[in-house]
């Protein structure tokens, strides 16, 4: 009886512990949305801030320079978020519920089962 608990109680801790990496995962694709939204307006407002002071000195965005320093600025302004990304996505990837192998377990314990 005391072994049907066990595997019971082994399977319910399962459960629990899918249910949590789900809830992990789902926090940390809400992170990442959230992150992707502040580095999409972070860049524009960026490159707009850089385009007007250019503008105001005379710059023409027709120039390679000009585009070259804007794209520069970008790549800067994303990287952290990049960063963050890749981090993230790693968590993503060692986040997981461990399955129970019940047959193993009764293997494991088939001499107690039969002694």
């Amino acid at each position: 009886m005391g072994q049907l608990v066990s595997d019971v109680t082994t399977v319910l801790g399962y459960n629990d512990s899918k249910k949590q990496a789900e809830n992990e995962r789902q926090k940390i694709l809400a992170d990442m949305a959230s992150d992707a939204r502040e580095k999409t307006n972070l860049v524009k407002k960026t490159l707009a801030t850089q385009r007007a002071k250019y503008g105001a000195s005379g710059a023409s965005g027709r120039s390679m320079s000009t585009s070259a320093v804007l794209a520069r600025l970008k790549s800067e302004t994303a990287k952290p978020y990049d960063e963050k990304r890749k981090s993230n996505t790693e968590k993503l990837k060692q986040i997981r519920a461990t399955r129970p192998n019940l047959l193993q377990m009764v293997l494991d314990k088939f001499d107690d089962l039969l002694g």
